[in-house]
Parts: structure tokens; sequence; C-alpha cells
């Protein structure tokens, strides 16, 4: 077996959960069976067990507080529609967790230690809406708008609920709702007050302290993602000032001592540990409580962290990979805490990084290639989201194209995250195109400093990178010799039409409204619009089920380019956006490198 396939086959483990006071009972998601499912770990015991078995994979799940049940979101072949399910932690039969609720898109979930489930929901008919479920009652909805919201948390007495909305109508900067029992406003927090530019807020969680209301938030006031402390009962608001760059998240120790932070810069992430001063005193500077500090730098390794948690001892668990090693969960106090049994993965090559000056500013780019010397083949891996960036991190779909002799170049273009808030903001109103403006800038440095061959140039991409890569061949039909396009947006007005409706209002927010209001710009954005001039042969991989980029839009797509005899091919699966089955992520690899070596000329064609 070529280490290509090792890679994706290898069992793997995702960062284990644990229940907030049964810290021994864990929740993790695996490959160990061939496809991503949840799994239970009783630490004390020293037992694992798989804990859901469907066809696509299962991985939204979560644990009661006390650790006696797993809660796990029931979907239909990866649609992302459906309902809670409740099975005990030591396994039985499932059971609808909260009746009465019909099938709808998740919203998010909180769950209190009396046994009361807050559960969040979207539908086509009634927009959002947020039930609260006592233990044995009913669940009495206590949240309705047209927009876009979610469940953040649930505070530790189970009294407040912190919801976090777009009420205003932009999807990519949130406002904040504490509210009761009774869904009775408590408390608001909204940085897009007064008309000035919205900043955006996030629910980080409440504290974990008995009789601590405060929650923590994530604000961008200064241009990144920083903490800060918010007592909706008060009205009270500190911002914690923590000098560095980039964008930092956080979390509670469970004592409330501290904060542990996540650094996030430059495509790679760090740990630090914040003191907190004591509830209601002041710390070694005088400060309030929440000034805190020192900063301490936790221990890890060079690369990405993509889930870490402190334990009731103090020491800090965490999920960490690079690009040339696979990933694996460690902790502070050393070694290796969770493993899954088998095989590891083989280690690929490191990656290097370059800046390109680009219409907007600098570009990180983030660069692999395999052994010899260049030009070699070069694919233009294009991340999803747009809200999200490429890092540091072991994946094997690149490491695959690496393999096969290809240089992988990642591109972090304007709308990425972890470049500061106006990075991210400046895709909207020309949505795809201006990332095209900063992916072609560094096409033009890869074949004239870098190592592309400019002859043999594969543009590809998953999800919103599909969608790029569709919207690059049509309107860039000269720098690109073939397109590999995962779950791709094509037709964008009828993906808008098609899509769950937290899809349809980030759309609007992008756009500036919709395709019947925003006509020019939704069609100028379109793939289809541009599919005429489309040149390369184009590869196509979609989900049927797939709720977030539509099958019947790429169907639209396909016609068009058969209908000029256009060089394609289109794969369909059966599965939702994206495959959790292990062996349908090998197959789609398979056939993406293979038709991109079918169609690339031999080098000096």
């Amino acid at each position: 077996m070529p280490d290509w396939e090792k890679r994706y086959r290898a069992p793997r483990v995702g960062f284990p959960e644990w229940a907030e006071d049964a810290p021994d009972r864990s929740l993790f998601v695996s490959n160990v069976g061939g496809t991503f499912e949840l799994y239970t770990w009783d630490r004390a015991a020293g037992t694992r067990r798989q804990a859901t078995d469907r066809p696509n994979g299962t991985v939204d799940g979560t644990l009661t507080p006390d650790g006696s049940h797993l809660w796990w979101f029931d979907d239909t072949d990866g649609d992302e529609f459906g309902v809670w399910r409740r099975q005990p932690f030591e396994g039985g039969a499932d059971e609808t967790a909260v009746p009465g609720l019909a099938p709808a898109w998740s919203a998010g979930l909180a769950l209190g230690r009396d046994g009361t489930a807050v559960v969040g929901r979207m539908t086509e008919e009634e927009g959002t809406t947020v039930h609260l479920a006592p233990a044995g009652g009913e669940p009495v909805e206590i949240y309705r708008h047209r927009e876009s919201a979610g469940v953040g948390d649930l505070s530790r007495d189970g009294r407040l609920i912190a919801l976090e909305h777009t009420e205003h109508g932009d999807t990519m900067h949130a406002a904040l709702r504490v509210v009761d029992r009774e869904g009775r406003t408590v408390a608001e927090l909204d940085d897009t007050r007064g008309g000035t530019e919205p900043l955006g807020l996030s629910v980080w969680g409440f504290s974990p302290v008995p009789g601590d209301h405060r929650l923590l938030v994530g604000h961008q006031r200064g241009g990144h993602w920083a903490p800060m402390l918010w007592d909706p009962t008060t009205g009270r608001s500190e911002e914690i000032g923590i000098d560095l760059p980039g964008d930092v998240h956080a979390d509670w120790y469970p004592d409330g001592s501290a904060l542990l932070v996540v650094h996030d810069h430059h495509a790679r992430g760090e740990l630090y540990r914040w003191p907190l001063a004591p509830l209601g005193g002041t710390d070694a500077h005088g400060g309030t409580a929440g000034a805190g500090g020192p900063l301490e730098r936790l221990d890890t390794p060079a690369g990405s962290v993509f889930g870490a948690g402190a334990r009731p001892d103090g020491t800090v668990e965490y999920l960490w990979s690079s690009a040339a090693e696979p990933p694996r969960v460690g902790s502070t106090a050393g070694g290796i805490v969770l493993e899954a049994p088998g095989p590891t993965a083989p280690p690929s090559v490191p990656l290097r990084d370059t800046w390109v000056e680009g219409p907007g500013g600098p570009i990180h780019v983030l660069v692999q290639t395999p052994p010899g010397e260049g030009p070699f083949p070069t694919v233009f891996d294009i991340h999803g989201g747009p809200a999200a960036h490429d890092s540091d991190s072991f994946a094997a779909q690149p490491a695959a194209w690496v393999d096969h002799g290809f240089a992988v170049i990642r591109v972090n273009y304007r709308g990425s995250t972890g470049y500061g808030r106006e990075w991210t903001d400046a895709l909207k109103h020309r949505v795809g195109l201006i990332e095209l403006e900063d992916i072609a800038a560094v096409r033009e440095w890869a074949v004239t400093e870098g190592p592309a061959d400019p002859e043999r140039l594969v543009l590809s991409g998953g999800s919103w990178g599909g969608y790029l890569t569709l919207l690059g061949l049509g309107v860039q039909p000269e720098l690109w010799t073939v397109g590999v396009a995962a779950v791709p947006v094509a037709d964008y007005v009828t993906a808008y039409h098609d899509e769950m409706e937290a899809l349809k209002a980030l759309d609007r927010t992008l756009f500036g409204g919709t395709p019947e209001e925003m006509p020019d710009q939704w069609r100028a954005s379109s793939p289809i619009t541009h599919v005429d001039r489309v040149k390369a042969p184009v590869f196509i991989s979609a989900g049927v089920n797939d709720p977030r980029c539509p099958i019947r839009q790429i169907e639209n797509y396909v016609e068009r380019l058969a209908a000029r005899g256009a060089p394609h091919e289109v794969y369909r699966y059966d599965s939702g956006h994206g495959s959790l089955v292990v062996e349908e992520r090998v197959k789609q690899t398979r056939l993406e490198i293979g038709f991109a070596l079918r169609h690339l000329p031999a080098p000096g064609d």
C-alpha cells in the first residue's frame, strides 16, 4: 500500500472532550472502524467503546456534565437535518433526547447540571428557534428570529443562557444576548450599535465557578480576536490585554483560576496560561479580577493546535500536528494521552512559508515540494470556509499530491481568518473575485520565482475552495491547466435557493442582499456565468445529500459543460458535504489525482 493511502487509513483519534463533573469520562471521534464515529472512554477503567455506528459516520456529540449520558446528532446520510439522540455512557439503547422537537438543522446545544437542555434549531419555515427543555419536561420556545442565531452556553447554575445572534443582518459579526429561562433579556452586548463598523463577538463560555456569572467573550475591537470578561448581571466588562500578535482565543481552567490561551499566528498555534485574580479581589498589580497575568508559555511543539483543555489537576491536554508529522493527543505532563490502535500514519514533507505581495497586501503562502529539482507540476490547493485558513498541520490530501510528484501551494487569500478582521472582511460584495486576485498573484510568484511549471498547474479545492476552483477556471481560463473541484458552489443563485438556512443568511451578508436584490453581484460571482470560457478539463465530486453545496446547482453547471463538449468528469456519492468514510476519501483522492495525471502534459510538451 502506498504511503498516501496509509495516511488516510491510519487509525486516528480526535481531541477527547470530558464531562465537567466527571472528568474521567471522555468522548472522542475516531476512524478506527473505517468510518469516523463517536467513542466513549472511561479513563479510570481504561475502557473505550464505539458509541455510534452509522453508514455515513457521526462526529457531532457531547457529554452531559455528570458524564451519565452521551448526546449525538442524528441526521440522514449527511444532510445535517435531524434530531438529538441520547444514550447511557456505558452503552444501551438510543432515545430521542428532546421529544416534541421536529427535525431541523442544529443551531447549538447546551446541557445543564439539573438535566436542562437548551437546543438551537434552524428551519426554512421558522428561521432560528431556541427551546429550553427541563429534565422530564416539555420543551418551551424561548427565542425566535428569521436571521441566523445559535446557543452559546448555559451558566453553571442553569439560570442564564448566552446566545449569539445576527438580528442586525450581518452574519459575519454576531452580537450577544443573555436571557433567563423564560427567554427574557438579561443583557445585550453588541459591537454594531450606534451605526459603527460591525466588529463581531463570540461566546467562549460561562465561568465554571459557583456563583460567578461572568461570561468569557471573544471580541475583535483591536482588529484580531481577543478575550474579555463580561458579567451580564451587572453590565461590567473587562478586556484582557494579552500582548501577542495574531488571534488569541481562550477557555477557562476548571477552577476559574486562569484562562487557557490558544494563540494562532501565521498558520501556527501555541498555548499559554493566563492567571486570573480571585473573584472580587485584585491581582498582584492591584488590578481587578480578570486583569491577571503574567502570561505563562506552555510547552508544545511547533505546528498547530486544534483542540485543548485544562484538566482538574492543572495539566493541559491538546491535539497537535504539523504538515510533516501526524496528529497526536499530548499533555503538558508529558507523553501521549490517547492513541488509536494500529499503525501510525507515515510522515510527509515539511512546509515552508513565503509572503507574496498582492493587490490587497502581503499574502501568506504555504508550500510543500517533493524531492528533486523543479519546476514541478503544481497543485494550488484552495481552502474552504471562506472563514478558515490553511495552517502547518497534517493533511492526507496535500501529502498525497506531494507523493505523486506535485508541489502543493496553499494560499491564505483575503477572506481567510487568522490575519485580522479587515483581511477576513475584504471579500464582501466582490465575492470570489477578491480571492482569485490573490491566487493569481501567488500563481505569478510560483511560476517566476517558485517551484511551479507554468504548463502543469492544477487549481483544486473543496467547498469554498471548490467554488473558487470553478470560478477561477472561468474568470482566469489562461492560468490553469486542470481543475479539480469537490463539493463546490457552481451555480450560485440556484445554490442559494436550495442550501441550508444559515448559509442563506451568510450569502446575504457577503453579497449585500438576495439574488433578486443584487443580481449583478451574484451574476459576476457565479461560476456558471463564466462556464463557456472554461478551457481546462474539470473533475467535480459531489455529495447527493449536501445541504451546503446542493446537488441541483452542480448538475446545472455540468449540463453546460456537457453541452459544449468540454472535457469533464463528475463523481457523485451518497453522502453530504464530504464523506466520513475512509475508503470513500481514498477513492476520491485516487480519482482526482488520476484525472490530473491523465490531462496534464508531459514535462516540456
